[in-house]
């Protein structure tokens, strides 16, 4: 029964029709469907693949740093894994995406969890002393509702496809239970990617996708888009 709450938790902070705009971004999977680098379901799912493994070891090290930090009580740890994150994101698109959902997630957690942890985290957010990317945010908030580690990892990354997925199903010709195929085959690999990525460090966050980032940077000119990365 003690896992019933965590449970809940990560239903209500983890569902894509939480209010933090995740709705307004596809993470580069507008520019890369434009590109015809993602053309139908095969490509479509190795592109959320490589997404999902790269935000792993980059976003999902962040998140975890975030929680130990949080759990430890030392805020300067957690700003410090904030900084390396955002200074990883290579584009603004993408440095765009992650603050601002970062903070929707701290003003989201404050009115809702509220408690000293995560107004200070809001307050440093707001006063910009810390960029509030948005897999800091979330390990910050499940780390004081005392989610696990490897559960609030878990959460960030399933997280990841579906908003992909979800912008696919308004970009290209996908059906419903496609998108569901992939998205189950993707949450296989959180499990492995948890044990890879928990024993590095911030030093070893690794950012190195080329094609995602000049993708990113055609889309901030293209003529038509219906996302906002």
């Amino acid at each position: 029964m003690a896992a019933i709450p965590d449970l809940l938790h990560a239903l209500q902070f983890g569902d894509s029709m939480f209010p933090v705009g995740a709705f307004s971004f596809s993470n580069g999977l507008e520019p890369a469907i434009q590109e015809h680098v993602v053309c139908d379901p095969g490509t479509l799912a190795e592109f959320v693949r490589t997404a999902t493994r790269q935000a792993a070891t980059c976003d999902g090290v962040a998140l975890i740093e975030a929680h130990r930090g949080t759990r430890c009580g030392d805020r300067r740890r957690v700003q410090v894994a904030d900084r390396a994150l955002y200074a990883r994101k290579m584009n603004d698109e993408m440095r765009t995406m992650t603050v601002r959902m970062g903070r929707k997630l701290a003003q989201g957690a404050e009115r809702i969890v509220g408690g000293p942890t995560l107004g200070g985290w809001l307050r440093e957010v707001t006063e910009e002393t810390t960029p509030g990317t948005y897999p800091v945010s979330l390990g910050v908030l499940f780390a004081e509702l005392g989610m696990a580690e490897p559960d609030a990892f878990a959460v960030h990354q399933h997280g990841v496809a579906l908003m992909m997925l979800g912008a696919a199903l308004r970009l290209m010709p996908l059906h419903h239970l496609d998108s569901q195929a992939i998205l189950a085959a993707i949450d296989e690999s959180v499990a492995d990617d948890y044990r890879y990525v928990s024993g590095l460090t911030l030093a070893d966050m690794s950012a190195f996708t080329p094609q995602l980032d000049v993708l990113a940077a055609s889309h901030v000119s293209a003529h038509v888009r219906m996302f906002m990365n």
